[in-house]
């Protein structure tokens, strides 16, 4: 019998990659069960969607009853409460003093476009700049926006134009926030008027790019930059969103309001469905009919993104981030005693990372990081890496993990790091 591998392999594009082989058949909170039956503790949380976990009774039951009322009409031809009462919230939510105004498309990529048309409409202008290992999405603007190129990037032809990417501050691979800010000045007698530029976008934790979080001041800094010089700030808070960090969004942790936010992921609970929200006037600038699409705003997801912000308040899952990530990052720090290829233990809340260099150099180690990945699946621990480098696992549990599937999981890590230094 053919299987279900070698299906896919026949079936589906090269490029749509995988990182595990695992075919689920169902889920609950933090785990999934494939085919045969094999149980899998879930610390990818289908990249930091399932914030609430897999199936949250209440997500489920929302999107139960509004099944029973209906599916689609395209809130652009036929509108309906939800999606404007989600609104409602967002615009209460997302930090910034207001008013503030919402709209909702499908994915993070196409929050991120919006957020760019909405500001290259509003200032007139055209310019954007993003930072080195940033993630922003797999489309045209979105890729152009990115600062990493394998596998994002590569052969894909030229990118869009006005898009200037700065150096992301990192101390640990000698980028300060001095420098980094330094290049932004010389960006801006080198390269572009600033009066051409429209906005910043900026991740306020990187993900893919590594769990870098903007080091302190260095947001307000970028805040004081774009009032300057009359540029927008958008705050790509796709991954970071909704309890993750320890706060409902990370730019909370700054004490800095973007002109635009972007959202998606943990706002579905696994429906898809994405927001960009900001300044009233700003996100008023395009017309009717510049800013939409047939499924944005889809009302079942819309049920489900009302459910997942109750979970959040009511389970006071922002806590619950942060005594996890306390956890993970203590259990760590003493693995790291006997690990000299850990070369940082980050992330705020429960967006933590671990990085791997060679033992006693600075130089990055991406087949450690591999191995500990390769090493935890065969423990039924899913693990995902990031980073430029490729050396960083990234660590996305659902925020409802039970305590001791946790403490099952951190013993399955600390075994699979020793097996991958044999």
């Amino acid at each position: 019998m053919t299987s279900l591998t070698d299906r896919k392999n026949a079936a589906i594009a090269r490029g749509v990659g995988m990182t595990t082989q695992i075919y689920a058949e169902r889920a609950e909170n933090a785990e999934i069960w494939d085919a045969q039956g094999r149980r899998y503790i879930d610390f990818a949380a289908g990249i930091a969607v399932v914030n609430a976990g897999h199936r949250h009774p209440r997500v489920v039951q929302a999107v139960r009853d509004q099944l029973d009322r209906f599916t689609h009409t395209c809130h652009q031809v036929v509108p309906y409460e939800n999606y404007v009462a989600l609104a409602e919230r967002l615009n209460d939510l997302v930090p910034g003093p207001g008013p503030k105004k919402t709209a909702f498309y499908t994915t993070g990529a196409e929050a991120v476009e919006n957020a760019i048309k909405i500001a290259r409409h509003y200032t007139g202008r055209a310019g954007i700049i993003a930072f080195s290992g940033a993630f922003h999405g797999r489309t045209f603007l979105g890729m152009s926006l990115t600062g990493k190129v394998q596998p994002y990037k590569a052969g894909f032809g030229p990118m869009m134009n006005d898009i200037w990417h700065l150096p992301f501050p990192n101390a640990l691979h000698g980028t300060s926030q001095d420098e980094a800010l330094a290049a932004l000045d010389r960006l801006f007698k080198s390269d572009v008027d600033p009066a051409r530029v429209a906005a910043i976008i900026v991740e306020p934790v990187q993900g893919e790019g590594g769990f870098y979080e903007a080091p302190a001041g260095f947001l307000q800094q970028l805040r004081q930059i774009c009032d300057k010089y009359s540029l927008l700030l958008i705050a790509d808070e796709v991954q970071t969103g909704f309890a993750r960090t320890g706060r409902l969004f990370a730019m909370e942790h700054h004490g800095v309001a973007a002109d635009l936010t972007t959202m998606a992921k943990g706002l579905g609970g696994g429906l898809p469905i994405s927001a960009v929200t900001g300044r009233a006037e700003v996100m008023d600038s395009p017309a009717p009919g510049g800013l939409g699409g047939t499924y944005a705003g889809n009302p079942l997801a819309v049920a489900a993104a009302h459910a997942v912000l109750d979970v959040i308040a009511d389970e006071d899952l922002c806590a619950r981030a942060t005594r996890l990530g306390q956890r993970l990052k203590q259990r760590l720090a003493g693995i790291a005693h006997d690990v000299p290829e850990i070369a940082d233990i980050r992330g705020p809340g429960f967006m933590n990372a671990v990085e791997f260099n060679l033992a006693g150099s600075d130089r990055p180690n991406p087949g450690m990081a591999n191995r500990v990945r390769e090493q935890a699946l065969q423990r039924n621990l899913i693990l995902l890496t990031c980073g430029v480098y490729g050396n960083v696992i990234r660590f996305l549990a659902p925020l409802t993990i039970q305590d001791a599937v946790f403490d099952e999981a951190l013993d399955i890590l600390e075994a699979a790091i020793h097996a991958a230094r044999q």
